[in-house]
């Protein structure tokens, strides 16, 4: 693949300056200062917003799709989809003429048709599949949702239909199908790189269908668009599509201002106020869908003792972390859902911030002079934490108050994901944007069983639990549902694996000229549709 420079300030001014003239001549390109560099490009891999902006909403598709800024599922690559009165299959008709992007790596000879959705599907539930027998990968959304168990059978009637048939009945399954993990892949691109022996470059030189097609990548520097003119639902308006990737939130705000970037990704809420003031840029916002939290790996000690956990949520300080962190942008975490969502139980009472209680709970669990711990902080901006570094050292303050001395360590956003997710942390720091609009997209993603070793960073298995959500998923029933969540939640609070820290409110700046540009509730970033004037 093709690398470029390292981009500095006067070549992102110079590159706008360009947008603008391209622009009078009918072209024009949007720059996006993005927050972070993506782990990859092939979304079943992954869990992080940051891939997933730059993998699934520029190069994929999927075959259903929420509406872009809603919750409400729409056909996509499908056209149409039916279901069986026993909840247990799913026939999905997909749309003629679909084309896959042609690319300096591949040239596509036909269009998207069942065997592209059955390979995606397959390689990810499938262990013996041969591409993933060739190319091992991990594909922690698959396992941690319990797909690679209760898909039971992959058909393809005809070209043009997928058929698809479960186990047990998936009250969240249409849903799941419409994340970005679930993005279809070209079969034959794969049976190319198969034979090539080439598999990784599913992963650094990807093809989709979406309406951007990727042009190079240089890591933590940018990412280069370009429209696609045969997309399926219609050329984008954007004709060229750059992420400057700028780590720094305090940047990314001074190149909005500068005229540099269109669009920028999470500010902090002191730079909130300042934009607000500007009549050049405005901001979007909502309440997000999302829980900033603290994970408690129940596999390390002292943190396999219940008391502990419960003493070092009785000694966060998380209104002093609202002010200080979120000013008046989030609001405290009671449970691992957002209030927003459905089956929230706010009969759940916090634990109190008690850090005398706190100390008596560390001498009754064996530690009455604390112990020594490891403090994982944020290492980018996130719409759950608008700053990992300065609420790590609030809580490493707090926690000294009762002993607890904890060492912050920091690293780089994909290497700290892939070590959360191997069980190195003490101490972690996490959060998570919801994906669906459902609460099993947070409560077995983030604590089930079937998660430990994928996003379920405390790794903890707690039957009780397991047991309640598993149920919840296997009825369509919304006030069955409803209970067994509920309860679910009053296990989570009781067993403290996480200190939930925050639900914070999305921001999104951007420059007069950006129109067409609506807020996912999923805390994505989405460009067709959106256009320069």
């Amino acid at each position: 693949m093709k690398t470029i420079h390292r981009v500095t300030r006067h070549t992102l001014a110079a590159t706008a300056l360009a947008a603008t003239a391209l622009g009078a001549q009918g072209a024009s390109t949007l720059i996006y200062c993005s927050e972070g560099s993506p782990e990859g490009f092939d979304p079943a891999r992954y869990t992080a917003g940051t891939t997933f902006d730059a993998s699934s909403q520029a190069i994929f598709n999927r075959i259903v799709q929420f509406e872009r800024g809603g919750t409400r599922i729409e056909p996509g690559l499908a056209e149409r989809w039916t279901i069986s009165p026993d909840g247990l299959v799913y026939t999905f008709n997909l749309r003629k003429g679909v084309k896959f992007h042609t690319t300096e790596w591949f040239k596509p000879t036909r269009e998207l048709n069942a065997d592209d959705v059955i390979f995606t599907l397959d390689r990810m539930i499938n262990k013996d599949n041969a591409f993933r027998t060739a190319f091992p990968a991990s594909f922690a959304y698959a396992s941690d949702m319990g797909l690679d168990t209760n898909i039971v059978k992959l058909e393809k009637p005809d070209a043009l239909t997928v058929r698809i048939t479960l186990k047990t009945l998936d009250a969240a399954f249409l849903a799941d199908l419409a994340m970005d993990f679930a993005s279809i892949q070209s079969a034959e691109y794969a049976d190319q790189l198969l034979k090539a022996g080439t598999g990784n470059d599913l992963n650094t030189k990807p093809v989709g269908t979406g309406p951007f097609v990727l042009k190079r990548y240089d890591k933590d520097a940018q990412i280069r668009y370009a429209a696609f003119p045969a997309y399926w639902a219609g050329k984008p308006a954007i004709d060229n599509l750059i992420f400057a990737i700028t780590t720094d939130s305090a940047v990314r705000a001074q190149k909005l201002k500068a005229g540099e970037c269109h669009v920028s990704a999470y500010p902090k809420p002191a730079e909130v106020e300042s934009m607000k003031k500007d009549p050049r840029i405005k901001l979007l916002h909502q309440p997000g869908l999302n829980v900033g939290y603290l994970s408690l790996n129940v596999t390390h000690k002292p943190f396999d003792n219940r008391d502990v956990r419960q003493a070092i949520n009785m000694a966060i300080n998380k209104q002093s972390l609202m002010s200080a962190v979120y000013q008046g942008a989030g609001t405290v975490a009671v449970n691992p859902i957002p209030p927003t969502m459905w089956s929230y139980n706010k009969a759940v009472k916090d634990y109190e911030y008690n850090p005398e209680k706190a100390k008596a709970l560390l001498a009754k669990a064996g530690f009455p002079n604390g112990f020594e711990t490891k403090l994982w902080a944020l290492p980018v901006q996130r719409p759950y934490n608008p700053n990992g570094q300065q609420t790590a050292e609030l809580i490493q303050s707090d926690l000294a108050k009762i002993g607890i001395k904890a060492q912050i360590v920091k690293y780089e956003w994909a290497e700290y994901l892939k070590r959360g997710k191997a069980g190195e942390s003490d101490i972690g720091m996490f959060g998570w944007n919801g994906d669906n609009g459902d609460p099993d997209n947070f409560l077995a993603v983030l604590l089930g069983c079937a998660a430990v070793g994928g996003s379920n960073y405390a790794q903890w298995c707690d039957p009780e639990f397991d047991s309640l959500i598993t149920k919840a998923k296997q009825t369509a029933d919304i006030a069955q549902r409803t209970k067994l969540y509920e309860t679910a939640q009053e296990v989570v609070k009781r067993q403290a694996p996480w200190v939930p820290l925050a639900h914070s409110v999305m921001y999104q700046p951007m420059l007069q000229n950006v129109e067409g540009y609506k807020l996912s509730p999923f805390a994505s970033v989405q460009f067709f549709g959106v256009r320069l004037k």
